[in-house]
């Protein structure tokens, strides 16, 4: 008995050793541009791809601003997420902390977003000559500004600054870069009169591209004359939105950076990356094979539940590779148990269907709320469950 407690009490110890330290906390300075403050860094770090972000949190003035501007819930989580991808070119998560943006007030980019205005427009609007900074373009043919837009497409949607702190050997917690994201337009709303039916066009992908590169030398250009912004790295990058009515994520498709204090972007990289709706026509066309594998989880799934095919997927690619798939399930149960036994049989299905080297995650619902969580990470072999009680 003596030794089964000794022995007990030793592998206690051994995990306690190899947990992760919850507690441990860095106390550092915080300088920003207008006071001193003391801050928490955070010891413990969920995922390589995400940042750890100081304590107490901060929020943006033009914190929610994006809610207005961007058309739909996906198109807002993958803008800031998006944007945390790609400042990870420039700034390495395991050296970076994130901060909200400090530097651009709400005003400045309502303001940003504004069309330019003739002088016709700016007496109308009862503005002067320097509130003149809107990035959008004139309307077409003097039209007004309400109405009559079907040639002048507002291509910028919103701008979202994220700010990147590194400690210096003070203990001090300094900007150490900026990244900037600006969300594009796929497509046109217009009016062809005041109060009237709205009605949309596609604009080209070239145009948006254009359009956005344009815009990113002129962002760039203002954000050096903010004052604490003269002398950092700086990173540009453009989005694309989806329309209103679209049930996945536009993505990033470009970014360029401009080094300490340089008021030039360098070369605009790619960013090859998009989501996907399975199924879909566009998935039929160019991701057949990935498709097949759906299809036979959402057969398998619907032998479980006759008559049942309200089986969605959102499948996410880097450089034309299947990287994740978000899979929704909502079913009506007639009960818990009836519920962890569809879930066990799902877990299986994720596993039979889809190959390791992709991460899976699956939804399952009911009129209630959420029922059930099935994930399965790249390269795991094994799911992770979870029922919601």
């Amino acid at each position: 008995m003596k030794k089964l407690m000794m022995l007990a009490l030793s592998f206690s110890l051994l995990l306690a050793g190899c947990a992760p330290n919850f507690n441990k906390q860095e106390e550092v300075v915080q300088e920003d541009m207008n006071e001193t403050d003391k801050a928490i860094i955070p010891n413990y770090k969920i995922s390589d791809k995400y940042y750890r972000t100081l304590l107490p949190f901060k929020p943006s003035e033009s914190r929610g601003l994006v809610v207005n501007n961007i058309s739909t819930k996906y198109d807002i989580n993958e803008f800031e997420t998006g944007l945390m991808r790609v400042a990870q070119n420039a700034f390495d998560p395991d050296k970076y902390l994130f901060q909200e943006g400090q530097y651009l007030k709400k005003d400045t980019i309502r303001s940003w977003l504004n069309r330019k205005f003739t002088e016709e427009q700016l007496k109308e609007q009862k503005l002067k000559a320097e509130d003149n900074i809107g990035l959008n373009p004139i309307i077409a043919d003097g039209g007004n500004i309400d109405k009559n837009n079907e040639k002048s497409p507002i291509y910028l949607a919103h701008i979202l600054e994220h700010n990147y702190l590194v400690k210096n050997n003070e203990d001090k917690a300094v900007l150490g870069g900026v990244v900037i994201g600006l969300a594009m337009n796929s497509v046109h709303y217009y009016q062809k009169e005041a109060y009237g039916a709205t009605y949309e066009t596609k604009i080209d992908h070239d145009v948006l591209e254009r359009e956005g590169k344009k815009m990113a030398d002129e962002v760039l250009r203002r954000v050096r004359q903010i004052k604490g912004l003269k002398d950092v790295p700086i990173t540009i990058a453009l989005f694309k939105q989806e329309s209103r009515t679209s049930v996945v994520p536009g993505s990033f498709f470009a970014y360029a950076n401009a080094s300490k204090g340089s008021s030039e972007l360098g070369g605009w990289e790619e960013i090859n990356e998009k989501y996907v709706l399975f199924p879909s026509n566009e998935a039929e066309k160019n991701h057949r094979d990935d498709l097949t594998a759906f299809l036979n989880f959402k057969q398998d799934v619907e032998k479980y539940f006759p008559n049942f095919n309200g089986v969605i997927g959102k499948a996410f690619y880097a450089h034309d590779q299947l990287q994740e798939v978000n899979i929704d399930i909502p079913i009506q149960f007639y009960g818990k148990a009836e519920g962890i036994g569809f879930t066990q049989y799902v877990t299986g299905l994720v596993v039979k269907h889809f190959p390791e080297y992709i991460s899976v995650q699956v939804n399952i619902s009911s009129v209630n709320g959420p029922e059930a969580l099935v994930v399965r990470k790249a390269d795991q072999s094994e799911p992770f469950v979870h029922i919601y009680q």
